[in-house]
C-alpha cells in the first residue's frame, strides 16, 4: 500500500500520515528561502525505512553552502530544493544557521553519514539497494566495500552513468533496468547539482527512494579521504577538502562562502531580499 499523505501547513509544520496510524511531524527552517528539515540521523533513517518498504518514489538532499548558494542562484534549482521530500542540514552553517533561529537542539545529518544509516536500515530490513553514479572503478569499490561492511546487504543495482549527455532512448533503459532490480533505496553520487536535478527528474519514474549522496561515493569507497571528525565539528570541512583538492575546489569555495556569510546574516536580522 502506498503512503496516504494529508500535509498540514502550520508554522512549516507538515504531518505525513501513513495507514497505520503512525505519524512523523517534519518541521521546517526557512533558510535562505530553503526548507531546511528538522531532523536527526535516526528519524531521517525511519522516514526512508517507510517509504522504502512501501516502494515509494521519494527523493532526498543535503543542504550545505555550496547547495543553497546554487539554489540561491538558481530559481529552478530553489524549486528543486523547496520539492524534496527530505532536506537535511549537511553543513555546520546551517545546523547554526538553525540554532540562531530557535532550534537549538538540531544536530548535523551529514549524507556520506547518512547513507551507512540507510545502509544498515537496508541490511537489517533486507531492503534492495542501488548506486547509481561515479566512476566505474569508484564504484567497484564502494559496493565491494559495503557488502563486507554490512552482512546481508542486497544491492541489486550498481551502475556508473556515461560522461557524455545520455539519449532519451538510453535514459529509458536505465529507469527501466533500475526498477526491474528491485531496487527499492537507490544511492545517488552525480554530484551537485545534477544529482539533485537527475532526481527531481525520476520521482515517479524510479520506484525508489533516491539519496543525493555526492561525494560519499567517494568517501566510503576509500579513493578520497574525509575530514577530521574535529574540523567538521566546527565547520572547516570545507578547508580540508579545499587543501585536498585545490585546483577544482577554489573557485567553488572562494565564490559562495562569502556570498553565504553576507546573505545569512541579512536573513537572520529579516533584511534578506527576494532571489532572482
Amino acid at each position: 500500500m502506498s503512503l496516504k499523505e494529508e500535509i498540514a501547513v502550520r508554522s512549516l509544520s507538515f504531518e505525513i500520515l501513513i495507514p497505520n496510524c503512525y505519524q512523523i511531524k517534519l518541521l521546517m527552517t526557512f533558510i535562505l528561502h530553503i526548507n531546511v528539515t528538522e531532523t536527526s540521523y535516526l528519524d531521517a533513517t525511519r522516514l526512508i525505512r517507510l517509504w522504502a518498504d512501501t516502494s515509494e518514489s521519494r527523493y532526498v538532499c543535503f543542504a550545505n553552502v555550496h547547495v543553497l548558494m546554487e539554489a540561491w542562484d538558481s530559481p529552478d534549482f530553489r524549486e528543486i530544493l523547496n520539492h524534496a521530500d527530505l532536506v537535511t542540514p549537511d553543513g555546520m552553517p546551517l545546523v547554526w544557521a538553525m540554532h540562531l533561529k530557535g532550534q537549538s537542539d538540531q544536530t548535523r545529518v551529514y549524507g556520506p553519514t547518512l547513507m551507512l544509516y540507510a545502509l544498515e536500515a537496508a541490511s537489517q530490513g533486507q531492503i534492495p539497494v542501488g548506486f547509481y553514479g561515479g566512476a566505474p572503478e569508484v564504484l567497484g569499490l564502494l559496493v565491494e566495500r559495503m557488502r563486507a561492511r554490512y552482512a546481508g546487504l542486497n544491492v541489486v543495482f550498481s551502475m556508473s552513468p556515461p560522461f557524455q549527455e545520455v539519449r532519451q532512448e538510453e535514459e529509458n533503459e536505465i529507469v527501466e533496468k533500475i526498477n526491474e532490480s528491485g531496487a527499492r533505496i537507490l544511492f545517488v553520487g552525480l554530484g551537485c547539482p545534477k544529482q539533485e536535478i537527475w532526481m527531481a527528474e525520476h520521482r515517479g519514474r524510479v520506484n525508489a527512494v533516491m539519496l543525493g549522496v555526492g561525494a560519499g561515493f567517494d568517501f566510503h569507497a576509500g579513493v578520497k579521504p574525509q575530514a577530521p571528525v574535529w574540523m567538521q565539528r566546527i565547520g572547516l570541512e570545507w578547508l580540508f577538502r579545499l587543501v585536498s583538492e585545490p585546483r577544482r575546489l577554489w573557485r567553488r569555495y572562494l565564490y559562495h562562502n562569502p556570498r553565504f556569510i553576507v546573505l545569512a546574516a541579512a536573513d537572520l536580522f529579516g533584511l534578506l531580499r527576494e532571489p532572482r
